[in-house]
């Protein structure tokens, strides 16, 4: 038993209990973020430590290149949104540990998910990373805030419960919890009931739908984002989101057979259509700039279903590399809303009018992102779609690349009409807006990364193919 397998997520645990004790004595609350941002580097060097490493931890967790993808991921995205959230954490000064502390806790549920091998894993896994969030999305404490955590905890316990019972059908079926016992079981004609395999898929899919905000299990979606602390709308909409797609990906690809009797790709179709047309459409009337990135991060969720879809290699590594990076140009766009919002005190689009001129850098950067978001070069969002896209296309689903494209072009439209507002409508007042260094530096960083992402895209899809791999059947 190597008990370096669990390293990262341990250290990661351990660190958010530092943050916890360290609180107790601290009288400088806002060094607890600096503290858990300098303590990231040492699941980081664990995690670099098992790179070359693969095997399982007790047939529940995985250490592979796909895991370790993940994990360095997640990491990356953690380290962001603490840089992000040192200035918002001003707002609850009194709470900031639990604050931190709460925001590791989500990122050790997600590096667990990542690596989830075995039913009972991947549900506690998904249970800690939503717990943690269904705390943080109440911090603010006031009335959209309790609201937002309210509706989360409540619609995130009926989805878990949906997700728990098909995988009771899945065990009922089989016997068997592993995802390589699964696959064993499910492919013999033996287990073969083809109306409970279809009820035990379609619960999994419906439970896994309400993690990545897939029509028609979106509901949650825009008032949590709205009420949530910026910071941690930000990480729902990126690491939870991903953790969730890294999980869908190694069940569906490891625990169901080549021999399964149903196809599983045009429920995925079916979805990404559905999903990608709802979120565009709904975002064209937004006025709260929280909501309308709300509503794109469910049609972006479309496009990565679409990537679900394509059974091969290419596909897979498709949307590894569509969430890397989305995952920069998203932490980006809030990063920047962040600083914005925080000096003029609102979320709606209106109150950015003429922000080129007061907040010129935190213009650029947010147009930057919201270019990417939209899938235009020069930025990685351009690659992302390309890529994606060009998966789709080789399996025969050009059909729904249509669709995706024409997609696209209608998210230009709320994308852009954001950017009109801060360079060509008139401020209301002249007055600079400003933000704290941690918060511009977490801008740049994504900034940066977007551009070096459309530069340098060909070394990381090769990074996203190894990691992809590892799932192949």
């Amino acid at each position: 038993m190597n008990f370096l397998f669990l390293a990262p997520e341990v250290s990661v645990i351990v660190l958010a209990l530092a943050v916890l004790l360290l609180d107790l004595v601290v009288r400088n609350k806002t060094a607890l973020a600096t503290i858990a941002l300098v303590g990231l580097v040492a699941p980081l060097g664990f995690t670099i430590a098992i790179w070359n490493q693969q095997g399982t931890f007790q047939e529940a967790l995985a250490v592979d290149p796909f895991s370790v993808f993940f994990k360095v991921f997640f990491l990356g995205i953690a380290a962001l949104g603490l840089l992000s959230a040192i200035e918002y954490s001003d707002r609850f000064p009194r709470y900031r540990g639990e604050f931190f502390a709460l925001i590791l806790s989500a990122v050790a549920g997600m590096m667990l998910l990542s690596s989830a091998t075995e039913l009972m894993t991947t549900y506690i896994s998904i249970e800690l990373m939503s717990i943690s969030f269904y705390a943080l999305a109440g911090f603010l404490k006031d009335q959209k805030s309790t609201e937002a955590s309210m509706k989360y905890l409540l619609l995130g316990a009926l989805s878990s419960a949906i997700l728990l019972y098909g995988m009771a059908l899945f065990y009922g079926l089989t016997g068997e919890t592993t995802y390589a016992a699964l696959a064993r079981e499910l492919g013999s004609p033996v287990s073969q009931d083809r109306a409970v395999l279809l009820l035990a898929l379609s619960l999994v899919i419906a439970g896994f739908g309400f993690k990545v905000s897939a029509v028609p299990f979106q509901m949650w979606t825009p008032d949590v984002y709205e009420g949530a602390p910026t910071p941690i709308t930000a990480l729902l909409s990126v690491g939870s989101k991903a953790a969730a797609f890294a999980a869908i990906l190694r069940f569906f690809w490891i625990a169901l057979p080549d021999t399964f009797p149903i196809d599983w790709s045009v429920l995925w179709v079916a979805l990404s259509i559905l999903t990608m047309t709802f979120g565009n459409i709904a975002a064209l009337v937004q006025s709260n700039i929280k909501r309308m990135l709300a509503y794109s991060s469910v049609a972006q969720a479309g496009y990565v279903l679409l990537g679900l879809a394509v059974q091969t290699e290419f596909g897979r590594s498709a949307v590894l590399f569509y969430l890397l990076a989305y995952a920069v140009t998203n932490l980006g766009a809030f990063a920047a809303v962040i600083a914005i919002s925080n000096r003029i005190d609102s979320d709606e689009i209106t109150a950015y009018n003429g922000m080129a001129k007061r907040a010129p850098f935190l213009a650029a950067a947010l147009t930057l992102c919201l270019i990417s978001l939209t899938g235009l070069p020069p930025a990685a969002g351009f690659f992302a779609k390309f890529y994606l896209f060009s998966a789709a296309v080789q399996v025969g689903l050009a059909w729904v690349v249509v669709i995706a494209v024409i997609n696209s072009a209608v998210s230009a439209y709320y994308y852009l009409r954001i950017v009109r507002a801060m360079y060509l409508l008139p401020a209301d007042q002249e007055t600079a807006v400003s933000a704290a260094p941690p918060t511009v530096a977490a801008v740049a960083l994504a900034s940066i990364g977007v551009i070096v992402m459309f530069l340098l895209a060909n070394p990381l899809i090769a990074l996203s193919d190894l990691a992809s791999r590892t799932l192949a059947p």
